[in-house]
């Protein structure tokens, strides 16, 4: 074998590693955005990375298969040249690893991405045509490859392949809150548009059994006073029950239709002014719900479940509520344990103990399906709660007084006794 053409293809193949290094440095800290400037520019190959980076896991594992295999043939061929030039077999091979371990970390890792990171336009300009060309080509071969991964690999393995650089964007959000480049409360918001995409519609939605809705046959004046007094401004409309949704009536549509026939209110239904509801499936991600409700123009889905029934309500808001945390508004009032009033009575939390309750009137309270006062009121109900709704139950009268928190949900109930158990008392 001619030496010096063996010296010659392992410069070639480690030229080629440090360009597949430098590529895929520069391609992963790439961004769409950035991509889009390019494109207005007019800047030649603009387009072709425009494409590239809105996929860019194929494109790395292309990129990163190309870089090993340059890597693995030039370590081949510089331990035959030192096998036929050391007589020693031991010596040769440690001076083949010793060799290609500083070429490798110097030549093909550092001084490649290092540029990579420092002139990423330049260079992501350059190498996206190539690539892509190249992963037509061996995209099947590296696609092969890591269905063969996962399959020897213990537990799920990733489609695109494990070498994304979600893990590694994590941890530099990490150790930039730690040296205090970023605060806390932004770490988490990135952290949750990581997680958004392993979130499922059924984790974020309002379930079925707190939606407040409204019966097809309601008339006008009856939904929007429902509206008013629940402070949501959309509801969903139903047919025969709750899995047979028929539509959702906005509080607007309502409005702006008794504001032009003044007597629409009293003599049209609630089916005439509905809208056509947006239906989608509980297993549905909600990085996918959120472009759906985008693309439909519509801030509110009806969450089915495996068979076809109603399993709850979500709203954009909802999905949005996963990434910046709770969303409150002006009207949202910090909630209160418990407050005697000067009537006697008490307001408490709609999420105090029922026993606790019971321990501050001095009866026994208990209930085996609901452990919450508003749990309590909502099943003396049979429907969720608005303000103004009351019922009896142990002597005690429950009144739902208002609405916290973006959901509406009722915050505060008003806990008074009954005349009957007052009279029981007076005995």
């Amino acid at each position: 074998m001619n030496a010096w053409a063996v010296i010659l293809a392992v410069v070639a193949l480690v030229i080629g590693a440090g360009l597949a290094s430098m590529a895929e440095a520069a391609l992963s800290s790439f961004s769409r955005v950035r991509a889009a400037e390019l494109v207005e520019d007019g800047r030649a190959g603009a387009k072709r990375l425009s494409q590239l980076v809105s996929d860019p896991a194929r494109y790395l594992n292309t990129a990163l298969f190309l870089r090993l295999t340059f890597e693995i043939s030039a370590v081949v061929l510089v331990t035959t040249l030192y096998l036929e030039a050391i007589s020693s077999t031991l010596w040769a091979v440690l001076a083949s690893i010793a060799t290609m371990a500083v070429v490798s970390y110097v030549v093909i890792g550092v001084g490649p991405r290092t540029l990579g990171r420092q002139r990423a336009d330049r260079v992501a300009l350059i190498v996206a045509g190539p690539l892509m060309m190249l992963t037509t080509v061996l995209g099947p071969l590296s696609t092969l490859l890591i269905f063969v991964g996962n399959a020897l690999t213990p537990g799920r393995g990733f489609r695109q392949g494990p070498f994304a650089s979600e893990a590694e964007l994590r941890e530099f959000v990490d150790i930039a809150e730690a040296s205090r480049v970023i605060e806390a409360d932004e770490r988490q918001m990135i952290h949750s548009v990581f997680e958004r995409g392993d979130t499922l519609a059924r984790e974020v939605m309002v379930p079925r059994t707190d939606m407040i809705f409204i019966e097809r046959d309601k008339t006008l004046r009856q939904c929007l006073s429902l509206a008013l007094r629940s402070g949501f401004s959309r509801i969903p409309v139903i047919g025969e029950d709750v899995d047979d949704v028929v539509g959702v009536a906005y509080l607007k549509d309502v409005v702006r239709r008794v504001y032009d026939n003044r007597n629409a209110e009293t003599i049209e239904r609630v089916d005439s002014v509905m809208r056509t509801p947006l239906f989608v499936p509980d297993s549905k991600p909600v990085d996918d719900l959120l472009r759906e409700m985008q693309s439909a123009r519509t801030h509110v889905a009806v969450v089915i479940d495996e068979y076809g029934g109603t399993a709850g309500l979500v709203t954009i808001e909802d999905v949005l509520e996963e990434i910046v945390g709770e969303i409150d508004d002006e009207y949202d009032r910090a909630p209160v344990a418990v407050e005697e009033l000067s009537d006697g009575s008490l307001r408490v939390s709609s999420r105090l103990n029922i026993e606790e309750l019971g321990e501050l009137l001095g009866i026994e309270l208990s209930d085996a399906d609901v452990d919450s006062v508003g749990g309590l009121l909502t099943k003396q109900l049979g429907r969720v709660p608005i303000p103004g709704a009351s019922a009896e139950v142990a002597g005690l009268r429950l009144e739902a007084e208002s609405t916290a928190g973006r959901r509406n949900r009722i915050g505060t109930i008003i806990v008074s006794r009954t005349e009957a158990a007052e009279e029981t008392e007076a005995q």
